[in-house]
């Protein structure tokens, strides 16, 4: 025969008629539902970090990455030193900034153009001629 019985906020059984709380003194019983609370307490904060049916705080959005092309940003970068300049200029402290010209990036030279094209030539040649 077993009943709950719920005393002072604890749940204990009662077994074969003889229950568990009346063995226990005041202070202890005091001790146990001082447990019990903190217990409970303890089950809420849990449940607020892991698991809250509130909603949570929206994260900031991710930031996109920059889609500006390094010429851009060169471009940007010049006409700002050319206002800085023209702003010191002003003071008489600075010379004025003249841009830099664009390096010319890597490129082919006609003559290195035209020795692949040649070559490519004698291959389709070799190939039409092991063809016939």
């Amino acid at each position: 025969m077993e009943a709950a019985v719920d005393m002072a906020g604890l749940s204990m059984l009662n077994y074969q008629g003889m229950s568990l709380i009346n063995n226990l003194s005041a202070q202890q019983l005091r001790q146990a539902a001082d447990l019990k609370e903190r217990i409970a307490g303890l089950e809420t904060k849990l449940t607020q970090l892991l698991g809250s049916t509130a909603e949570p705080a929206a994260a900031p959005a991710p930031k996109s990455k920059s889609k500006m092309s390094a010429s851009a940003r060169a471009k940007i970068a010049a006409a700002q030193k050319a206002r800085w300049a023209k702003v010191k200029a002003a003071k008489g402290t600075a010379k004025p900034f003249v841009a830099p010209a664009p390096k010319k990036k890597g490129g082919m030279s006609p003559e290195g153009k035209a020795r692949i094209v040649a070559a490519q030539k004698a291959r389709w040649a070799k190939i039409k001629a092991a063809k016939k």
